[in-house]
């Protein structure tokens, strides 16, 4: 004969039942079930003040908390949060600290409770990172060691027009120097802006870039006219390996941020576009605290350069020898990039 199956509810149900026909004592009763008479006598209570459903287990967690993050405090990370919906729990924290030192502030892991609770939090992407690799490139420690330039990659505003963002930063202190749209992505449009940057900001030692136009070419050392101009303002110019964008990871996030806080959805035209690009470098700059800096703004730890820019371009010096013209332009441009080449050397 197989064993009876049973569970507290249907002991407690049984309970009741035998309590209410009267033939034994609670005491009786108690001892026969098994529990003290304070549970008997709280069982019948709670039977007679909510019928059936008194039985059912109640929760256990407490109605209130001490330690419970006010409705304040909520309101605060939550309006933060949605004036700057890419902010997580790292930035946001720092940024409502620095408004409000002396209220105190839950951990990041209640920030994203709350965030997640709220209905503010996006689905995050499953993101595959490759292993890290030996790299030649520039170690950039200070500022102005490296800068690294690059397009976003165009997109098309509201009314079709097109849009070429070129950006520019200081690797090491993640300061956005340049972010401008250009009406083409050819030597003279970029090279204007460059300019720009080292009358503002002085000379950079090494500006890095991707093997695209204009930053690199298919010629000798794949120096572009653009690669050239550059060593002759005394900055080494640096190429990421083919297909490596990781090797210039730091300005990619920024790239990543930037698509996220102002192209999606894009602007109605290219002037509001720019408009939303200033903004932004503003924001970046000062008031976005940066994990990777100890949660203070690119703004407050960069300097410029102490090598300023004349605006002139050297040549390099060979010992005298009849002048010869070139022939045309095409070994001019040969007779360019060999001095280029040299000056690279020597500056190496």
């Amino acid at each position: 004969m197989p064993f009876r199956e049973t569970n507290v509810m249907d002991e407690r149900i049984k309970f009741i039942a035998e309590l209410r026909q009267g033939e034994l004592s609670m005491s009786q009763l108690c001892r026969k079930y098994g529990i003290s008479r304070d549970i008997g006598y709280k069982w019948k209570a709670r039977y007679e003040a909510q019928g059936p459903m008194g039985l059912v287990d109640r929760s256990r967690a407490p109605l209130s908390h001490p330690n419970a993050t006010s409705r304040m405090v909520e309101e605060a990370i939550v309006a933060l949060r949605r004036k700057h919906p890419t902010w997580g729990p790292k930035k946001l924290r720092p940024t409502l600290k620095k408004r409000a030192p002396q209220i105190e502030w839950p951990h990041e892991s209640t920030m994203g409770v709350i965030i997640h609770r709220r209905g503010l939090a996006g689905r995050p992407r499953r993101r595959r990172h490759a292993p890290p690799q030996a790299s030649p490139l520039t170690p950039c420690q200070e500022a102005n060691d490296v800068w690294a330039i690059d397009f976003k990659g165009w997109f098309r505003t509201s009314d079709g027009e097109r849009c070429d963002p070129l950006s520019m930063s200081d690797l090491a202190t993640r300061y956005v120097l340049r972010l401008q749209t250009v009406e083409h992505t050819d030597t003279d449009h970029v090279w204007s802006i460059i300019e720009a940057a080292f009358r503002e900001y002085g000379l950079p030692a090494v500006m890095r870039s991707d093997n695209g136009p204009p930053f690199a070419s298919t010629g000798v050392g794949g120096l572009s006219q653009l690669s050239i101009r550059l060593i002759k303002a005394g900055v080494r110019p640096e190429r990421i390996a083919p297909g490596k964008p990781t090797q210039n990871g730091r300005h990619e996030r920024l790239h990543r941020t930037l698509k996220q806080e102002t192209a999606d959805p894009p602007a109605p035209t290219l002037r509001l576009q720019q408009k939303r690009f200033s903004a932004f470098q503003k924001m970046f700059n000062e008031e976005r605290p940066h994990e990777a800096l100890g949660f203070v703004t690119p703004a407050s730890i960069y300097r410029s350069s102490r090598q300023d820019f004349s605006g002139r371009l050297r040549s390099p010096e060979y010992p005298s020898a009849p002048h010869r013209a070139p022939r045309s332009a095409q070994r001019r441009h040969q007779m360019e990039r060999r001095d280029a080449l040299s000056l690279h050397r020597a500056d190496r």
